[in-house]
């Protein structure tokens, strides 16, 4: 595979696809805490352009190394992202529920639930190294860099837009991300079927 128009056309493709799941967990995010500043949302965006670039390239190596083994794992995927996007989204509920819709304080997502969220959201970006299985490896890693600068600007796109409106409804944002999350994981794990 050599670079052309159509290469470039097909990244930014996949990167679009791919970072739908992406988008709605920012959304999410964006919704539960309205007053992040840009380098927070620059770190959030980084890390799911981050996973959204590995787990293609990860899908790759696969396909070139071992690929009967990834075979077999590939009918865990919508199982796992469905736990992990409940997991976090039924939390993500619970403080809204149980929380003050006057407090002020607005729980901060850490570090490992961020992790959390960067791998379920593409985990199932994994099967894409299949797609691009026939690309050499320079080739799937520009591919892979494609996804991510997309992954970014969608990502970053989902945190204002959920800060804008996460301020207006200040006391039912939790509840809203956590439902977005749920709804992504069973949505992920319905498609699976299909």
């Amino acid at each position: 595979m050599e670079l052309t128009a159509i290469f470039l056309l097909n990244s930014v493709l996949l990167g679009v696809g791919l970072a739908m799941d992406a988008f709605s967990v920012s959304l999410a995010n964006g919704l539960n805490e309205p007053k992040m500043g840009p380098p927070r949302m620059s770190m959030i965006a980084g890390v799911f352009a981050f996973f959204q670039a590995a787990m293609p390239l990860a899908g790759w190596v696969c396909v070139h190394t071992i690929v009967q083994y990834f075979q077999s794992f590939e009918r865990f995927v919508p199982w796992i992202a469905l736990i992990l996007l409940c997991f976090i989204g039924a939390q993500m509920l619970m403080e809204g529920i149980k929380g003050d819709a006057e407090e002020e304080e607005v729980k901060k997502l850490g570090f490992g639930l961020l992790m959390v969220q960067g791998v379920a959201t593409s985990i199932d970006a994994l099967s894409v190294g299949f797609t691009i299985a026939s690309y050499g490896f320079f080739m799937a890693l520009l591919c892979a860099l494609i996804i991510a600068a997309v992954t970014f600007v969608i990502c970053m796109f989902g945190l204002k837009l959920g800060k804008k409106f996460g301020t207006r409804f200040a006391g039912k944002a939790s509840i809203l991300g956590g439902v977005i999350l749920i709804g992504i994981g069973l949505e992920i794990f319905i498609a699976s079927f299909f």
